[in-house]
């Protein structure tokens, strides 16, 4: 049977496009007009069976005759679900990705999903890359601009700040125009900086050109999880927006690897000349590929007004549990963001005399490790929901913390295997961080899901850029502001000041989870079932279900 495109108004077993995990026969069964259907009792006996036959069937002389079956409970399929066996047209099919918004997906278009998914993840790491160009160049870039530590974060900072103010707005602009034009304007905002960045004369239209990287980056990861929430069902998009994450941090090791040896092979202008050059062919490719909606799904814009949009604000941020995923978002990244970003290659190179190639590989290990450890922080996120903050947050935290303050107080020359130690550590960051967005996700209403999300992504931006300039500040404060003045002692000081971050957000973070956890009543049901229960039995675990 061939599906077609319009509306399925009711579904039966032996169709395939309700059930896919049965297995079906090659050909469709055609039961004679004097019986009816074994497989498919509810059509009309003079009518040919719509579907295939499922397990349990036997097949015999064109006619399909039952076989017993395995006991499968009282309900099965849909109905064991959750799901009502018929619906109205236009509802979304609960149990096959190819049919979608009452539409029916072909297998002739079923690539597609994937290649516009497959598309704006390659965005997202051509954004990652653009994000972290400086990463292993900054020295570079210092020598290039002849600019101090302060100057030099402020490339980093001014970057981030753009990133961050845009989120809201990006917001906006998606629920009104849809992901493709956002995402295709943004990598030419993107090419057009990187350009400019190449031929800089000067700091001043260097920074300029960071702007224009911090504006285009701002639409790419948004517009990628607008792509997810159109083009898949909701039961794929946890997974998918996992690996957009994952494989977005390759980005990464493009600007550690190949820029950086392009650079010193060539010169600046050449390098991230040809880097704008990649970035803007690729703008031609998402404009050529990615759709805002799949075909025949609704297309209607949303407007959204300025009381509404304030209001938003004010209702997200009025929620505990909003704060809790703003501190949680803000405390656990901001040191990976600070080390990977601006001052990690300088601190290894030139502060600890590593050869460029050994941290290089410190960086590569720092991508590996958060690519391996964000499926076990996820797998621990699912089983744990109540336990989020305790179980992944504030020890990721306390791991890092631990690790630079080895790295700090070490007495000496540190040794090599100890920034590996550290480049494990800060990988959990990331992940770790990803919790927030649940956090979002479990106490805010779908009206002002967007809302809390950009509030949340702001957060662990807006640390990060605290932490580059505060870095920066006390470099300058050490009298060791240029490459030519670096030394171990100022850059572990300088990394020392990261310890306030930590304490703030930590605090928030406790504070927050305490009046969340309040708020919803957690703690008071902990407490009146332990009250309950006799005082030989054990104490019961508070039920699971939101975040806390």
């Amino acid at each position: 049977m061939t599906p077609s495109a319009t509306p399925l108004p009711r579904r039966h077993r032996c169709d395939p496009r309700c059930t896919p995990r049965w297995s079906r026969s090659a050909s469709p069964c055609s039961p004679p007009a004097s019986a009816p259907c074994s497989c498919c009792s509810a059509r009309s006996p003079s009518s040919p069976c719509p579907g295939r036959c499922g397990p349990g069937r036997v097949r015999g002389g064109g006619v399909d005759a039952a076989a017993p079956r395995r006991r499968r409970g009282p309900r099965s399929g849909a109905a064991r679900a959750g799901y009502p066996v018929s619906r109205p047209a236009g509802v979304p099919h609960p149990l096959h990705p190819l049919i979608f918004r009452g539409t029916v997906t072909t297998a002739s278009t079923a690539w597609r999903p994937w290649a516009v998914w497959g598309v704006g993840v390659l965005a997202y790491v051509l954004s990652i890359t653009n994000r972290t160009s400086l990463s292993a160049v900054g020295v570079d870039a210092a020598t290039r601009f002849e600019a101090d530590a302060s100057t030099l974060s402020m490339f980093a900072v001014i970057q981030l700040a753009i990133y961050g103010g845009m989120q809201i707005p990006v917001g906006v602009l998606l629920d009104r125009f849809g992901a493709r034009p956002l995402i295709t304007v943004g990598i030419f905002v993107m090419a057009a900086g990187q350009l400019l960045l190449a031929f800089a004369p000067d700091v001043g239209s260097a920074i300029t050109a960071r702007v224009l990287l911090g504006a285009g980056d701002a639409a790419v990861f948004p517009s990628v999880l607008r792509l997810i929430a159109v083009w898949f069902p909701p039961r794929q998009a946890p997974v998918l927006v996992q690996l957009t994450g994952i494989f977005g941090q390759l980005g990464q090791l493009v600007s550690v690897l190949p820029l950086a040896a392009l650079l010193h092979a060539t010169e600046w202008s050449v390098a991230f000349g040809s880097l704008a050059g990649l970035v803007g062919l690729f703008g031609v490719l998402t404009l050529a590929v990615i759709r805002n909606h799949p075909p025949g799904a609704d297309a209607a814009p949303t407007r959204i007004s300025a009381a509404a949009l304030r209001g938003g604000f004010r209702d997200s941020w009025a929620h505990p549990a909003t704060r809790l995923a703003f501190w949680s978002h803000f405390t656990p990244p901001f040191a990976g963001t600070a080390f990977m970003l601006l001052w990690g290659f300088p601190f290894l190179t030139v502060g600890e005399g590593l050869a460029p190639a050994t941290a290089s590989l410190v960086f590569t290990v720092y991508v590996l490790f958060g690519l391996l450890s964000g499926p076990v922080l996820g797998a621990v996120s699912a089983r744990h929901p109540m336990r989020r903050s305790t179980l992944l947050v504030l020890p990721s935290v306390g791991l890092q913390v631990v690790a630079w303050g080895a790295v700090v107080l070490w007495p000496g020359q540190v040794p090599v295997w100890m920034f590996f130690v550290l480049a494990f550590a800060l990988s959990t960051g990331g992940p770790a961080s990803m919790v927030a967005f649940d956090h979002a996700r479990a106490y805010n209403p779908a009206a002002r899901l967007s809302t809390a999300t950009g509030i949340v992504n702001v957060g662990g931006f807006l640390a990060g850029l605290i932490a580059i300039l505060f870095i920066g500040i006390a470099m300058d404060v050490q009298g060791a502001g240029t490459p030519a003045t670096y030394s171990p002692e100022a850059f572990r000081w300088a990394f020392a000041t990261q310890a306030l971050i930590w304490a703030t957000g930590v605090t928030m973070i406790l504070v927050e989870r305490r009046k969340t956890r309040r708020l919803i009543g957690v703690d008071a049901e902990g407490r009146r079932r332990r009250a309950s229960r006799p005082p030989t039995e054990p104490t019961p675990v508070a039920a699971a279900g939101r975040e806390g």
